[in-house]
């Protein structure tokens, strides 16, 4: 039986190995905004290692490693190709100059260190579900929790589909998106990449003993409505498109829902 506490150690390990060697890139690119694009890759990156070392529920471990796969691969290119051509992003030019001199080393910690650790924790969901062997066969919570996934991942796949259409009409420059998705939730891709998190947890309820892994999912829900999602986007908005409060007043800010009547931004 495979010791669960060494494959922690060794994807932690790794992972944070590969940040470091992504930090050296990014003071040759003088781009930190790479670790942005490696966030869906290091966790498609645990869940083959993970799915290398573990003994458990090959049925579960194939589940675990092709969503994660798929989410992971589908996320990196999205946000490749988002940034391609478009230089540093405005979050890390902004440190940049507040650091001066010492970003260089600044970021490895404040950057590459933190996204790595978060990388870690968050996907400990994906490990632990590939280390029982019990149930050896698949059952209704593994079913609950790929519906849950697809749910999600459809979300968030439609909406970031939906959002790279508007931008690139230059009639929408400086115009709020409000359609399709958009129209019933202020941020469907947190909100599409929040059930797959809690998709995995399901699948990972699965085997006994893995309670504990809801800290997974409580925390990618906590960064994306508190930290890094939600909160910080919708204060950048408000300060760059005024009409982004005639949006929020409309529209629901996270769960999906009808949207309230009143004047709806142009476009």
């Amino acid at each position: 039986m495979t010791d669960a506490s060494s494959v922690y150690a060794w994807n932690l390990a790794v992972i944070l190995v590969l940040m470091v060697c992504l930090w050296a890139c990014s003071l040759l690119k003088k781009d930190a905004s790479i670790a942005d694009i490696f966030w869906g890759l290091g966790f498609v990156i645990i869940a083959w290692i993970t799915w290398i070392r573990a003994d458990g529920s090959e049925g579960r471990k194939f589940i675990i490693t092709l969503l994660t796969s798929l989410w992971g691969l589908r996320l990196a290119l999205h946000i490749g190709l988002r940034n391609r051509g478009k230089g540093e992003d405005r979050r890390y030019r902004k440190w940049r100059e507040e650091y001066g001199p010492r970003f260089w080393w600044v970021s490895l910690f404040t950057v590459f260190g933190v996204q790595g650790l978060l990388l870690w924790v968050i996907s400990l969901v994906v490990q632990a579900a590939q280390l029982s062997r019990l149930p050896n066969h698949l059952g209704w919570l593994d079913g609950i929790g790929v519906l849950v996934w697809a749910v999600g991942f459809a979300f968030e796949t439609v909406a970031d589909w939906q959002l790279a259409r508007f931008k690139a009409d230059p009639d929408n420059r400086g115009k709020v998106m409000d359609h399709g998705l958009w129209g019933y939730t202020r941020h469907p891709n947190y909100f599409g990449e929040c059930l797959v998190w809690w998709g995995f947890f399901c699948i990972a309820l699965s085997s006994p003993g893995n309670l504990w892994t809801i800290v997974s999912p409580l925390t990618i829900s906590f960064l994306l409505l508190r930290v890094s999602g939600v909160t910080l986007l919708e204060k950048d908005m408000m300060e760059r498109r005024p009409e982004y409060n005639k949006y929020i007043e409309t529209t629901s800010s996270f769960i999906p829902w009808f949207p309230k009547k009143g004047n709806r931004s142009q476009g």
